[in-house]
């Protein structure tokens, strides 16, 4: 047995203290360990080089808190409308205790026939490893693509413009503004706005994703570099809300992470569940009294459930309860109810038995939500539970208070793997706010549609959620809502005759269109989804089965929307069996030839397509049916029309081809 003597036990007590301390430290910051990979590309090109179209691309990286060095591999391409590599550049970047930006120059289309006009998509893949001693990094094509096949790859994928095209047609999206605020000395007041008059609702903008002193948020902007030490930030529930109303958003969510409570993300066991739950009760009466003091205004305070290792984060909104997995020394759980760390099935029950509702936080295709090791893997409860899915953010530990964060993710291929496993998730897009600048470093929001004349209270909020009535924006100032025959984003339709989805935008500001894209894809396929149509009015007949639609669109500024799917269970409808009758004609040969159709019904005609030579040209949804066809777009001499009709059971009549002559002038 040996002694130790008081001046070392002091010592050791001394020792024993440091190590605590810089345990509780570290433990802060185990959740933020993870790479940071985004992408900047600017959508347009700057005047001077208008001719050559070239850009500079901006690939950011950093890795907060970690302990060794980093490799980081990295691949960018540069992908044609129709898929075509254009350029593709790949190296390997050093990576530690600091971020690292660097700069990509494309120097631009060589002509207008290889690189014609159109929007072109930049795409990033990147993984990071252990770094090996100083030279032996592999930065050969081989070995970049060696270790992006290993590892969590992250992925940023942005649109850009080269040339001019012209915008698609939009149909008419008048919204009105109703002012909710007075304005504040040098910000734009966001108000809420009517949507398009068919549509009984108004559009609340919102942050659903930031953090305050009750985890490891609440930072000084002027001295705020990372997550704060739980608990020890000056700012709270009530300056956020405060802060939010004032920059003008309707909705701000306080989801402060749920395990943090005990005053560290790891585990304090001096920690008492008494002042972790009383914490977290204080929060849910500071979004109370801020409510009650402020109705044009909602604060939330929810949580942030899980861990990033392994794991992944989500969003709680309504809960009333701490979730909590971690116990003190005395065997006391920090919290209200036990959910066991990045166990998702359980979780997902018990949200859905309380009626809880949540959001799939800057998820990963790979490694996150595992069920049964499957990667945002479904259950049923979890589709009950699980309402939105996060498409884009800004970084978590930005400062900037003036709306120009460049420093962005964009996760639509993890929202889309979630939407192919069968979530039905809307999207959503938010800040993740740990410094005191909430929703204030990009112009970035949430849509809620709420029924016109409802207040905006807790409850009208989390119903609107469950509806799935939500729009993901770039600007602010910006709606987007996507109808399927009539009925808005987030509807199930049972469909058995033609569908007509319509994607309605509208801005305050008056930016206009540069694409739109139509995105079909199959509940529960596991597959890809796909661009059904760059239209933004398309009718057509869905084959039989399961389907979710979402629009996308790019404004001119290159800023994107993204709308809620609409879910259509298609169906035959065998009580009807009578096809249409149909003819098909022409008038003129040169310029815009119109083509026209004779159809009828037993029940009525819900579409009529035209096609030439066997190719869609044109369609039309009301009698008369007719159409133009740009003469130009065709060779001279004869071609085959034809005609199909559709009606509501889905029955399809055909014409008989007629010949179309074309006749173009020509100059010599």
């Amino acid at each position: 047995m040996h002694r130790i003597g008081a001046k070392n036990l002091l010592r050791f007590v001394a020792i024993g203290l440091a190590l605590a301390a810089s345990h509780v430290l570290i433990a802060s910051e185990v959740d933020h360990r993870e790479l940071e990979a985004t992408l900047h590309v600017p959508y347009k090109a700057e005047p001077a080089e208008k001719t050559s179209q070239a850009r500079v691309f901006t690939l950011n990286f950093d890795f907060r808190y970690v302990e060794k060095a980093q490799d980081v591999s990295w691949r960018l391409e540069l992908v044609s409308p129709n898929g075509q590599l254009v350029e593709k550049w790949h190296g390997v970047q050093r990576l530690f205790k600091k971020p690292v930006a660097l700069k990509i120059k494309w120097a631009g289309r060589p002509d207008s026939i290889t690189v014609p006009d159109g929007v072109y998509q930049v795409r990033m893949q990147a993984v990071s490893h252990d770094a090996p001693p100083v030279g032996a990094s592999d930065d050969s094509e081989a070995g970049v693509e060696k270790n992006l096949a290993t590892g969590e790859v992250i992925e940023q994928l942005w649109e850009l413009a080269v040339g001019s095209r012209a915008a698609p047609a939009v149909p008419a999206f008048l919204s009105l503004k109703t002012a909710r605020l007075a304005p504040q000395e040098g910000y734009p007041v966001q108000a809420s706005a009517p949507a398009i008059g068919a549509l009984p609702y108004t559009v609340y903008f919102a942050n659903l994703h930031s953090q305050t002193n009750h985890s490891d948020g609440g930072g000084e902007v002027s001295s705020c570099s990372g997550s704060q030490q739980p608990l020890e930030a000056p700012f709270g529930p009530s300056d956020a809300f405060i802060y939010a109303m004032n920059r003008g958003l309707d909705i701000l969510v306080a989801s402060e992470h749920n395990h943090m409570y005990d005053g560290s993300s790891g585990t304090k066991t001096s920690a008492t569940p008494t002042a972790a739950k009383a914490l977290f009760q204080s929060g849910l009466t500071a979004a109370g009294d801020f409510n009650s003091a402020n109705p044009n205004f909602l604060g939330v305070y929810g949580m942030e459930w899980g861990v990033i290792s392994n794991g992944g984060h989500l969003n709680i909104f309504n809960s009333n309860e701490l979730l909590a997995w971690e116990y003190n020394a005395g065997g006391q759980l920090l919290g209200d109810t036990l959910t066991e760390k990045n166990e998702y099935v359980s979780l997902y029950a018990l949200m859905r038995q309380r009626g809880w509702v949540g959001q799939f936080n800057h998820p990963s295709t790979s490694s996150q939500f595992l069920v049964n090791g499957v990667p945002l893997g479904y259950t049923e409860d979890g589709d009950q539970a699980m309402v939105l899915c996060e498409v884009m953010n800004t970084s978590a530990f930005s400062v900037n208070t003036s709306e120009t964060e460049t420093a962005r993710s964009v996760f639509e291929g993890a929202c889309r793997k979630a939407l192919e496993s069968g979530f039905h998730v809307a999207f959503a897009t938010n800040q993740d706010n740990h410094c005191a600048n909430w929703g204030a470093s990009y112009t970035n929001r949430t849509g809620i549609l709420i029924p016109t004349g409802t207040p905006l209270t807790q409850a009208s909020f989390v119903e609107a959620l469950k509806a799935r009535r939500v729009f993901a924006t770039m600007d602010k100032n910006s709606q987007l809502v996507l109808t399927g025959n009539g009925q808005v984003m987030g509807s199930r339709i049972s469909n058995s005759g033609p569908l007509n989805l319509v994607v309605n935008f509208a801005s305050t500001t008056g930016q206009t269109v540069s694409s739109v894209a139509i995105i079909e894809g199959v509940p529960g396929r596991n597959g890809s989804a796909s661009t059904l149509a760059t239209v933004a009015n398309h009718s057509f007949m869905p084959a039989l089965g399961e389907h979710y639609y979402y629009a996308k669109l790019t404004q001119a500024d290159g800023n994107i929307l993204w709308s809620a799917p609409i879910w259509v269970s298609q169906t035959a409808n065998t009580s009807d069996t009578v096809a249409p009758t149909i003819s098909a004609a022409s008038l003129g040969n040169s310029g815009n030839i119109t083509v026209m159709a004779n159809a009828s019904d037993n029940a009525g005609v819900t579409l009529v397509e035209f096609y030439i030579d066997g190719v869609l040209k044109a369609r039309s949804n009301a009698a008369p049916y007719t159409a133009r066809i740009d003469s130009t777009t065709l060779a001279n001499g004869a071609h085959s029309l034809s005609a199909r009709a559709y009606d509501a059971a889905g029955n399809v009549g055909l014409s008989s081809a007629v010949d179309l002559i074309v006749n173009n002038a020509t100059t010599q």
